[in-house]
């Protein structure tokens, strides 16, 4: 450790990301990348953004960008707030709304970036255990927290969360803030943005990196009381004013708007996924229910560092968890392209054979 190095950093252990492999020829099912291009309106708006503008600076407040969220959503401006990926609205999030005397809640298998967050601004924090299924349970969360976060669906699990238990869980819970992750619920969740109007205490957290097939351009954004919103902002403006370049604020408003295409890309990755969980399960997997864009399985006979590396050698890259070491038999798998995942399947035909 460097000298130069504050007390904070000396403490931290870093977010790892999915490998980025420079490889030709690969079959990359590691980081819940959408296997379909943008919306080609998306793309237009990108190259027509190309010009002597960009000597200016972006819109700070995102005026456009939050209209079209807010009407894809049928929300108010004032109820959207829109940041450099979800990853900074998470740590906005967790600075402006979660950091209180007692601890966030969230499950002991999840997004591994949480517990970075709270250490990095010293928020106390307590994971809760899923069930021996991989589920969450609600009742598990009813206690006194300074706020409570999980992703919905769950990852790198896949499993959704029924909105009717995230309903009971706002019920139940009305002094701190419910942070549903939806960075998935595409996929085949129930989204919570009909829940907004009657609980002001829940923050929808969203991306535009998996269902709008835009991880390359980093714009997320957040759902949420009026009251919530603000507290974003001033985070937000106490760091960075204009986190959104202009290239990313009017290809992020057209893809929002080019519904007809999200919706077409979304029922093409659920399609695959359920032949995908098919035929793993035909092979021996135990696969969890998934409403992802990729599945969590686990082979009956064979280890999950074993089956990583068999198929790394066949040019096949899938993620896998050593910790906790609850889950270090399991593959979490990206649901690719037809083409990917019955080239991952003949590849695991042989492996196991």
């Amino acid at each position: 450790m460097s000298r130069f190095w504050s007390e904070v950093v000396q403490g931290l252990t870093p977010y790892v990301p999915g490998e980025q492999p420079k490889l030709a020829n690969l079959v990359k099912l590691n980081t819940n990348e959408n296997p379909y291009g943008p919306s080609p309106r998306a793309l237009a708006a990108l190259r027509a953004e190309v010009g002597d503008t960009l000597r200016l600076y972006p819109d700070p407040n995102c005026d456009s960008l939050r209209q079209s969220i807010a009407a894809f959503h049928k929300l108010k401006p004032a109820q959207v707030f829109v940041s450099n990926g979800s990853d900074e609205v998470l740590a906005h999030t967790f600075l402006g709304l979660l950091k209180h005397d007692q601890p966030v809640l969230f499950p002991d298998i999840t997004y591994s970036f949480y517990p970075v967050y709270c250490r990095l601004y010293g928020i106390a924090y307590k994971q809760v255990p899923l069930s021996e299924s991989f589920e969450i349970r609600i009742d598990d969360y009813l206690m006194p927290n300074g706020g409570i976060i999980f992703p919905n669906p769950n990852a790198p699990t896949g499993r959704p969360l029924a909105l009717s238990e995230v309903e009971r869980l706002l019920r139940a819970n009305t002094g701190s803030v419910v942070v549903v992750d939806e960075a998935y619920v595409d996929f085949g969740a129930e989204p919570a943005v009909g829940l907004i109007e009657r609980h002001p205490q829940l923050l929808i957290v969203r991306t535009l990196s998996k269902s709008h097939s835009l991880a390359g351009l980093r714009v997320g954004y957040a759902l949420g009381d009026a009251d919530l919103i603000e507290a974003l902002r001033r985070v937000k403006d106490s760091f960075n004013s204009y986190p959104l370049d202009r290239f990313a604020l009017a290809g992020a408003a057209a893809a929002i708007e080019d519904r007809a295409y999200f919706e077409r890309t979304c029922a093409r990755v659920i399609a695959t996924r359920t032949r995908l969980a098919g035929d793993l399960a035909s092979l021996g997997f135990d696969v969890l229910p998934s409403a992802a864009n990729f599945i969590f399985a686990k082979h009956g006979k064979q280890g999950g560092t074993e089956l990583a590396a068999s198929l790394r050698e066949r040019g096949i890259i899938v993620r896998h968890f050593t910790n906790p070491p609850r889950i270090a038999q399991f593959l979490r798998i990206t649901v690719g392209t037809d083409a990917q995942c019955e080239v991952l399947i003949t590849a695991l035909r042989a492996i196991l054979a």
